[in-house]
């Protein structure tokens, strides 16, 4: 309270001190902006979570406190926030191949720009939904908006590969019901879907993953792991959890064609994904020489070669 009070002080701006909150009244964003990183860089990395915010019209009483961490990433970054809260975003289809004779299997949704005038990169939005607490919202906006699209672009048996960040998923039954609200809604085939965990390697909790991973499995849906990577973990990783489909890294599979090391690897994992009756897939591919070697040794491929993020089908067809 203490450098929240010099702060605003030294700033000059109303403050009122009440119940052990303080109150300020801003009339200009852009001094809220330098107030709020002014204390996000004076208070300890430590504090910044425990101190809580909350933003509002004046005459209105506060509501919705949350953490000052967050809270300096949402006003730091509002055109994030409006990309996120108004869904200025829409789904795109890259296509996925089976290695036995290149037919279209399925199709994985990327989240894109819906407006030139509200550019993103997706990484950096969900980055940036981490920190800001918006996590939850983003991912299952991003969720909805795949299903809606699948519906109207493709017919029942087309695979649909849409991801999801397990730690927006505290409970299951709870935050996944509008979901599978939405999958009745529009009519798709539960068996048509396949929810693909991303930043696999950055998984702590596989307690909490598997969970999630039975909820889907028991609603009828098919689970993926994405990234897998080069190691012992990755092998861990796939025969704790089983997953019906595992995505090699990119990094593996560039330039596979031209690395022993990674074609060692590669078949390893290849060989583990037979043994447990995992579907295996390769994304990333971009040449037709990287593409030879893979195909026997996955199931499934994905990349440039085939085909680049577009809106509609690779046959360009629509229902």
């Amino acid at each position: 309270m203490a450098i929240m009070t010099g702060i605003v002080q030294d700033r000059g701006l109303n403050m009122r001190i009440r119940r052990g909150k303080a109150d300020v009244e801003f009339t200009d964003w852009h001094i809220l902006q330098k107030i709020t990183e002014e204390l996000y860089t004076t208070l300890p990395a430590g504090k910044r979570s425990a101190v809580k915010c909350s933003l509002g019209m004046t005459g209105e009483q506060p509501n919705d406190f949350i953490p000052l961490n967050e809270m300096y990433h949402k006003i730091m970054n509002p055109r994030l926030v409006k990309i996120i809260q108004e869904k200025l975003f829409r789904s795109f289809l890259q296509p996925i191949v089976r290695a036995s004779d290149e037919d279209v299997y399925g199709y994985e949704f990327l989240l894109r720009p819906r407006s030139q005038l509200y550019d993103f990169n997706p990484g950096s939005l969900f980055r940036f939904s981490q920190e800001s607490g918006m996590q939850s919202m983003l991912d299952s906006e991003a969720r909805m908006n795949a299903i809606r699209t699948s519906a109207m672009m493709l017919d029942h048996g087309t695979k649909r590969f849409i991801n999801f960040l397990p730690n927006s998923i505290y409970d299951p039954e709870f935050c996944l019901r509008s979901t599978f609200k939405a999958v009745e809604e529009y009519r798709i085939q539960p068996r048509d879907l396949v929810f693909e965990v991303v930043e696999t390697e950055r998984i702590k909790d596989m307690d909490h993953l598997r969970k999630v991973f039975d909820y889907y499995r028991r609603s009828g849906v098919k689970v993926a792991l994405d990234d897998l990577g080069a190691g012992y973990s990755t092998l861990d990783v796939m025969t704790d959890l089983r997953p019906d489909y595992a995505k090699l890294d990119r990094k593996l599979i560039m330039d596979c064609h031209l690395s022993t090391e990674k074609q060692k690897v590669i078949r390893m994992i290849s060989n583990v994904a037979q043994s447990t009756g995992i579907t295996l897939l390769a994304e990333g591919i971009e040449s037709r020489e990287e593409w030879e070697f893979l195909r026997t040794q996955v199931d499934l491929g994905q990349g440039y070669f085939f085909g680049k993020p577009s809106k509609t089908p690779l046959e360009q067809y629509v229902k």
